[in-house]
């Protein structure tokens, strides 16, 4: 998506309630989550629940399923959810849902990884920053499982790479609409398909980082040992700094752990 008429920055500040309070609302009033899965059916069976338990709980939600599985439409069917196929990837799932979203009137986009779990005044604490005139904004990473020195230190390492670089998608990055289709949006990239929508927001100066935690499942952490992942990822990302294509870091990422598996 390309910005049309207007930049990302006047966007932001018809938002802003000091230009036009009864706008800045609107901008807040309806909240869509988009959450991509695939093959995620136990995650999500534990996220819907929480979504819709949330203080002043969003007004819509919309799974976007790679695999179009018949088991996680039943399950969204039963959860009062909206469910969508798509072609596989997480770039492609969050720009379908992100779209249908906006067709359906949303005036602010949040996604969430399906094995993550909100806080839960997070929906509260999203249209509050919004209609203060965030442009965006994400939440604190927090390790789910038992807690660890290990764990608090990582955290504390990823909450200063956020303050300093980059925030990801596991982080429940969330967006008002009239920000949104003033920026690139969300890319078709199998990997760091969030990276440009959030670069764009940081240009504002008003993308936000709520004290909320964000906990994120420690299965696949756990699965990969905290450090080798974190040090993947970080290899991932610098590779994808040096203008290596995302469609070929997924290649390398799924092609090392299979070796993994293997061994």
């Amino acid at each position: 998506m390309v910005a049309e008429a207007h930049s990302l920055d006047s966007a932001v500040a018809k938002d802003s309630p000091g230009a036009d309070p009864a706008v800045a609302a609107s901008a807040a009033t309806r909240l869509a989550v988009v959450v991509p899965v695939l093959h995620d059916d136990a995650a999500l069976a534990r996220l819907l629940p929480l979504l819709g338990r949330l203080a002043s709980a969003p007004e819509q939600v919309i799974v976007v399923d790679g695999a179009a599985s018949e088991a996680t439409a039943a399950l969204c069917r039963g959860a009062g959810c909206a469910w969508m196929p798509s072609a596989r990837g997480r770039g492609l799932q969050l720009a379908a849902g992100i779209a249908a979203a906006r067709a359906a009137g949303a005036g602010a986009l949040w996604m969430v990884h399906a094995d993550c779990e909100p806080h839960a005044s997070s929906a509260h604490a999203i249209r509050e920053a919004l209609a203060a005139g965030a442009a965006g904004g994400y939440f604190r990473f927090r390790f789910g499982g038992a807690r660890s020195a290990l764990k608090r230190f990582l955290e504390a390492c990823i909450a200063w790479r956020c303050r300093l670089s980059m925030v990801y998608g596991d982080q429940g990055i969330f967006v008002s609409r009239a920000a949104y289709d003033a920026s690139p949006g969300i890319g078709p990239q199998p990997l760091f398909e969030e990276v440009a929508l959030v670069r764009a927001l940081r240009r504002t100066r008003r993308f936000v980082a709520l004290p909320l935690p964000m906990t994120v499942s420690e299965r696949r952490w756990q699965r990969d040992g905290l450090l080798r992942r974190t040090l993947r990822n970080r290899t991932l990302a610098l590779a994808y700094l040096l203008g290596i294509d995302p469609a070929t870091l997924e290649r390398w990422y799924r092609a090392s752990r299979a070796r993994e598996a293997r061994q």
